[in-house]
């Protein structure tokens, strides 16, 4: 049975994005069980405030994790996020708005990006069909072509870049004033293996430019990347894709459908293990699991 006594001396507050389902999910889970105060938050209400009572069934204080709505892709919504986590902060820990500083240098302020969505719709089933043998017991590692299993629309391409690229980017920039004041700050980004510049996708791109641009991120500015973005997305429009180099979407055989080898608790491990590192612990790296590796 849950306990549901309130741990008023918590000290250490969590954002969770995207954490009604799946890896956002575990997380709190993970960082509720470490004692963290946790904000779980969700696009969807109902979703959300259902998240909210499966999580409390397992934790043992259950006023660890509370909900508030939030659509990172929408800057207002962000904008109204951030001001109910000043509020929360002053009314939880002190009367006295004006000592709100002094109170945000005692926290430690954990950001951990994990909303994402896909690019496309995905024939699921197809999939299956196509990677499996006869009795569905043999795997086969078949690289599928995109409109084989899949729909893609510049609407949800844009709504992808929205979501899994500035939606973390706003976050960040909405929190960083909070951030700074507390007294061990750090923001976990969450992404797959396709998040990595070096990820194979770029280098089947034909076009010289944004080849050129993705391939070098020492000087790969966060003006100089969102050009690339604009461009690929007025290509998209103008159906100029292909003709324009950039690649076609392959290789879905690693988007697994719960399918994948690791599961949800083992996989965000490493994911809460960054979130708790000390203040002095590393910095402005990308990890694959818990070893640092290439970008």
């Amino acid at each position: 049975m849950a306990e549901t006594t309130t741990s008023t001396a918590a000290k250490r507050y969590a954002i969770v994005t995207g954490a009604n389902k799946g890896i956002g999910f575990e997380i709190c889970r993970q960082l509720a069980s470490n004692g963290i105060m946790v904000v779980l938050t969700a696009g969807d209400e109902k979703r959300g405030i259902e998240a909210i009572e499966k999580v409390k069934g397992k934790v043992l204080i259950t006023d660890l994790v509370v909900f508030h709505q939030l659509d990172v892709a929408n800057p207002s919504s962000i904008a109204s996020f951030a001001d109910f986590i000043k509020s929360q902060f002053g009314r939880r820990d002190i009367l006295f708005l004006e000592l709100f500083e002094l109170i945000m240098g005692q926290l430690e302020l954990l950001q951990v990006n994990n909303a994402g969505i896909m690019e496309a719709m995905v024939d699921w089933d197809a999939i299956v069909c196509k990677t499996y043998h006869k009795d569905l017991t043999e795997f086969s590692h078949k690289q599928l072509k995109s409109n084989e299993v899949m729909t893609q629309t510049y609407e949800l391409t844009k709504e992808c870049l929205e979501t899994n690229y500035y939606g973390a980017k706003r976050m960040i920039e909405a929190f960083i004033p909070l951030l700074q004041l507390s007294n061990s700050p750090r923001i976990v980004n969450v992404s797959s293996i396709r998040g990595k510049l070096k990820f194979r996708a770029i280098f089947s791109i034909n076009s010289e430019w944004p080849k050129g641009e993705l391939n070098h991120a020492e000087g790969l500015t966060e003006e100089r990347f969102e050009e690339v973005l604009k461009v690929f997305l007025k290509d998209f429009k103008d159906g100029s894709v292909e003709t324009k180099g950039w690649p076609p979407l392959v290789c879905l055989y690693n988007i697994n459908s719960n399918n994948g080898k690791l599961g949800a608790e083992e996989g965000v491990a490493s994911v809460v293990t960054l979130a708790l590192v000390p203040k002095d612990g590393p910095s402005g790296l990308f990890f694959d699991q818990k070893e640092v590796a290439s970008c």
